[in-house]
């Protein structure tokens, strides 16, 4: 993530309202409650608030100190820890039950640092543990559709934009979170639909995977 990034989750992303759903189902199928559960990206800790209230042992992590200054105080009980912009994270081979990435590959344009994103995941999550992502669709909008020609060239992949403020995001397609994920095994997905911070509609996807348990 780039300094302008940075800069305007800590400036503008900290007054924004997130709204992809946790999905209760899925995780009382699948995960225990007391297990650990990291979250890649917490922002102001909205999905993290959620799971421990549920009984998850969570530690969110972000780039932006303001988002974490105000997870703290929605979430007093939970750990929130300040992270580079590398994808590295200060925690040992197989140390969560869980990881979850909501939203946050929106904010990593770059196929290569979202591999990275994804590799860290992997390294941190025991095997048998899950990986629930949660991502905006490449939409049919005419607003959309025309930033997305409107950039393609620049980035080199059709989804990646920018915004008024210089700020650059992606949107993805199916056939994308499908390579990121290779080499998980595939649990459950469902396609939705959501509110992003602008106040827009859009389509969005999520998507739980296991750890194998030779990983």
């Amino acid at each position: 993530m780039d300094d302008a990034a940075i800069r305007f989750w800590n400036e503008e992303g900290v007054d924004k309202t997130f709204s992809h759903p946790v999905n209760g189902d899925w995780l009382r199928e699948h995960l225990a409650p007391g297990s650990r559960v990291l979250e890649y990206g917490c922002g102001y800790g909205r999905v993290a608030a959620v799971l421990h209230e549920q009984g998850y042992q969570v530690v969110g992590v972000d780039v932006a100190g303001a988002m974490l200054e105000k997870a703290r105080r929605v979430c007093p009980a939970v750990d929130f820890l300040q992270i580079g912009p590398a994808a590295d994270v200060p925690f040992t081979d197989d140390a969560f039950d869980a990881a979850f990435l909501f939203g946050v590959l929106t904010c990593i344009p770059g196929d290569e640092d979202q591999r990275a994103v994804l590799a860290e995941l992997r390294r941190v999550v025991r095997p048998g543990g899950l990986l629930y992502i949660s991502v905006y669709r490449l939409q049919t909008d005419k607003r959309n559709l025309d930033r997305y020609a409107r950039f393609e060239k620049q980035y080199e992949t059709y989804g990646v934009f920018e915004t008024s403020n210089g700020v650059t995001f992606r949107h993805h397609s199916r056939e994308w979170i499908d390579t990121l994920v290779a080499g998980w095994e595939p649990l459950a997905e469902t396609d939705f639909q959501v509110t992003t911070m602008n106040g827009h509609p859009a389509a969005a996807f999520q998507w739980l995977g296991r750890k194998p348990l030779d990983s």
